[in-house]
């Protein structure tokens, strides 16, 4: 029973049925079922499979934005007893989009499947300074700062945060991840950082850097 009320739910998330994610989710919290198992057996079960999808080519941005907000919908009626039950995310990870570079759809995409995934996501925004990155980095202490860029002219930005990160000791203490149109592989390897291609690629780089592969 406990099993196919999980199915039922990883489904709708799937479809992004938000009103029946709602509510098999309160069935399943009725049915006293722990908050850590909803979580992992059932909604980010669920989302695993959009990203395959999606990675797939069998589902799209739009799409995967309307799952995205039946998952937060199931995942707030359990936050507070996951607070409760002190569940432990994967690990904290920062994004944001360099200096000069306006575009956020990319890392907001990585944003919601990196949380889907049970990372903790803390997004500090568009067109920031190196500065002002590597000190938000000081402040939430991540395991991993994500950097994207969808312009040539503002992929060198992305050293400048890296730069400021070894000449201060910190290189060492925070995982490094870019993406964006521009960058590449070589690029990445060039300025010592770890490359993601896409929204459904970030979450497996992101585990393999944490070690939760």
């Amino acid at each position: 029973m406990k099993e196919e009320l999980f199915d039922e739910i990883m489904e709708a998330v799937i479809d992004g049925e938000k009103s029946k994610v709602v509510s098999l989710v309160n069935k399943a919290v009725a049915e006293g079922i722990g908050a850590g198992e909803i979580l992992n057996k059932a909604l980010i079960a669920g989302m695993n499979e959009v990203g395959v999808l999606f990675k797939e080519g069998e589902m799209f941005v739009p799409e995967v934005l309307v799952t995205s907000n039946a998952l937060q919908a199931g995942i707030d009626i359990i936050k507070p007893q996951l607070v409760a039950d002190d569940v432990k995310s994967i690990g904290r990870i920062v994004t944001v989009t360099v200096e000069g570079d306006l575009h956020d759809i990319g890392i907001k995409l990585c944003g919601l499947m990196l949380e889907g995934a049970g990372f903790e996501v803390i997004n500090i925004g568009v067109d920031r300074p190196a500065r002002e990155i590597v000190d938000k980095i000081k402040e939430f202490e991540p395991a991993i700062i994500g950097m994207s860029a969808m312009l040539t002219t503002t992929m060198a930005n992305m050293k400048e945060v890296i730069d400021i990160l070894k000449e201060e000791g910190l290189y060492d203490k925070v995982k490094v991840m870019i993406g964006g149109a521009p960058t590449s592989p070589s690029f990445a390897e060039k300025i010592d950082a770890n490359y993601s291609a896409d929204a459904s690629e970030c979450v497996s780089v992101a585990k393999k850097l944490v070690g939760a592969v």
